[in-house]
């Protein structure tokens, strides 16, 4: 069983929500991402999603792209986040690491070597936003062989055989986009949203997640009821934004916990909503 798989099972044993915070790596700048990383973990993270710095983050909102714009500046790539991740695992050998990013960097890199790469660094799973089911099976197979999760997005327009596809080849969770979009957008329908998890649900037995649109405690707290974990990004990327770039990294603890707490009754408990 994999850490995700692990992790998530002992939160549905315990009747709670899996916490998914999502930063970008190297957002400031690299000196910040390992503090806010175990931040997030104190105040209750679960699961991390580390966005890997892109030029051409097609998915992201506004808010996101300056987060890996702020993290190309100092030229943070992929290479730099596998050793962020592993430095990171120097003293966190517990909490699942998800790296959310784009194909290029990983071809670039070979699909063979980043999956040994990412395994060593202490990678738990993959998610790769552009690269479609139909074309999956070879980064697949060599992140199985290395023990790696591969997430996958379904949107509210995925439609029932496509999702069937994109769960025969997922494992860890599946991560549901609450809304059409980018990451930030509003309009948060959550009669839909528990209409396409239930839906996708009776196509697997892995957990869903839900992500784009929590932007507040109330939202948190509407997804959580029918998730199995809620993704925040936006959120907290706009506040490393607002209030990181012009302290110290030694002030990281305090700002996660002033964006975060407020969060965390709402979606850890979501499942007795």
């Amino acid at each position: 069983m994999s850490a995700i798989s692990r992790c998530m099972q002992s939160l549905a044993q315990q009747n709670r929500k899996a916490v998914i915070p999502y930063i970008v790596a190297g957002d400031p700048a690299p000196e910040y991402t390992l503090g806010l990383m175990h931040a997030l973990v104190d105040n209750g993270a679960d699961i991390i999603e580390l966005g890997v710095p892109f030029s051409d983050p097609m998915a992201e909102g506004p808010v996101i792209q300056l987060g890996h714009e702020r993290a190309l500046a100092h030229k943070v790539g992929l290479r730099d986040v596998l050793k962020l991740v592993e430095t990171f695992r120097q003293s966190n050998t517990q909490t699942p690491v998800v790296l959310m990013g784009y194909t290029n960097p990983i071809v670039a890199m070979g699909y063979e070597k980043f999956a040994i790469a990412a395994s060593d660094a202490g990678v738990d799973g993959v998610l790769t936003v552009d690269l479609p089911p139909e074309e999956c099976s070879d980064l697949n197979s060599v992140l199985k062989a290395q023990g790696i999760d591969t997430i996958f997005l379904v949107a509210p327009t995925t439609s029932d055989e496509r999702t069937q596809a994109i769960v025969e080849n997922a494992s860890g969770y599946i991560y549901y986009v609450s809304l059409k979009g980018v990451t930030g957008a509003g309009h948060l329908d959550t009669a839909n949203v528990e209409h396409k998890v239930k839906g996708i649900k009776q196509k697997t037995n892995l957990p869903v997640c839900v992500g784009f649109g929590i932007k507040d405690a109330e939202s948190a707290k509407q997804i959580a009821a029918h998730a199995d974990g809620v993704v925040v990004g936006s959120l907290l990327v706009d506040g490393v934004a607002r209030h990181c770039e012009n302290a110290s990294p030694a002030k990281v603890p305090d700002i996660i916990e002033n964006c975060i707490q407020t969060l965390l009754p709402p979606i850890a408990a979501g499942a007795n909503s």
